[in-house]
């Protein structure tokens, strides 16, 4: 069967990159021809209101003595082929897709059925004309729908009216729709009057094998440390709770991410490390501290005890969801709270009889929509 995934743009994202590689591998082992459905990654400009734009940043900085990027689409638009020249590599050797310039370019010969996922998909805030997550473009073809682990990021329904109204719409028209966090199955229920299955995401339908065999082969060097840090917003609170942990369990720390997301950084700064040093972090680390969803996942994969900080503005429904599949809720700490491993103890033993309950439950859903 010939498969079009549609997800959120991957980028120099780790877990978003990791998501799309760990589905359509999956897919292929199962026989399918599949092919993720890209759109150029590009940060357009009105130019109707670009003046008032520019000016508007430009008193801003005056105002709060700041030194922000004014033309600032311009600069990543230059910056972004430097700074993901790496992760862009990986996606390009490992991902099958194709690049669009919109949905319309789809036609309904390419392909035999979609699916939207995984990851924060159907969250308005990451994928703008939310509607074409819903397959909008396709509405009248004779295709295959599947939603599979899909995510709202959060428990809060973000949808305008108008946008609630024509995905109700849309998702009836669905073969089959899972999603990833608990959370999502009520809001499925309560605002599109859909059953929805709880699924896992694809990273974690791969062994720990299937990962390492990825850095392996590409002779990525050993981490040059034992505990591994990957926060996606630094503040000065994480910063002391990293110091805390090394301190208190006598590691090393280590990152394995750069500052992509500090425009102020000089580029060399700010080119996103190989995907395959990233899991190679994972593979090397005695303890993990984190506030992001996808190494709580990767900390899971490789049995590696793990903090994960609280990331409200980023979705806190996700890591809820997933610590209390695997009863790892203790595992959780508020950036306000004193960091200490004294109580993490992990039941491994039980992560991994749960989680291989969950890839069968996941692969039949998968299994059975094809047939």
């Amino acid at each position: 069967m010939k498969i079009g995934i549609i997800t959120l743009p991957t980028r120099t994202n780790y877990g978003g990159i990791l998501q799309a590689y760990a589905l359509s591998l999956v897919l292929r082992r199962m026989g399918h021809d599949v092919q993720h459905i890209y759109t150029p990654v590009k940060w357009r400009i009105n130019y109707i209101k670009y003046p008032y734009i520019i000016f508007k940043r430009i008193i801003k900085n005056i105002l709060r003595k700041q030194h922000n990027k004014i033309f600032l689409e311009f600069y990543l638009n230059k910056t972004y082929p430097r700074v993901s020249k790496y992760t862009q590599k990986f996606i390009d050797i490992n991902i099958p897709y194709i690049e669009i310039k919109s949905f319309t370019d789809i036609k309904e010969k390419d392909f035999d059925t979609f699916i939207v996922g995984s990851d924060q998909v159907w969250r308005p805030l990451y994928f703008h004309n939310i509607e074409q997550a819903f397959l909008k473009f396709a509405e009248n073809w004779n295709v295959k729908r599947i939603a599979y682990a899909v995510s709202f990021g959060t428990d809060k329904w973000e949808y305008t009216h108008a946008q609630t109204k024509e995905c109700k719409r849309l998702i009836n028209l669905f073969d089959i729709v899972s999603v990833r966090e608990a959370s999502a199955i009520k809001l499925c229920n309560e605002q599109f009057e859909t059953v929805a299955q709880h699924v896992l995401d694809p990273t974690l339908l791969l062994t720990a094998e299937d990962y390492i065999s990825l850095f392996r082969t590409t002779n990525v060097p050993k981490s040059k440390g034992t505990l591994l840090n990957y926060i996606l917003d630094e503040t000065k609170e994480k910063e002391t709770i990293i110091n805390d942990i090394a301190k208190q369990k006598k590691l090393i720390p280590f990152r394995v991410n750069s500052k992509i997301e500090n425009l102020q950084a000089p580029i060399s700064e700010r080119i996103q490390p190989p995907v395959e040093q990233w899991l190679r972090g994972f593979y090397d680390a005695e303890f993990v501290i984190t506030d992001s969803f996808h190494a709580c996942v990767f900390s899971i994969i490789f049995n590696k005890p793990f903090i994960v900080i609280g990331n409200n503005e980023r979705g806190m429904a996700r890591f809820h969801s997933l610590l209390s599949m695997f009863k790892l809720e203790k595992c959780l700490l508020l950036p306000t709270n004193k960091a200490t491993i004294n109580d993490i103890s992990i039941d491994w033993n039980f992560v991994n009889k749960k989680r291989d309950e969950m890839i069968r439950k996941s692969l039949n859903i998968l299994t059975f929509t094809f047939q």
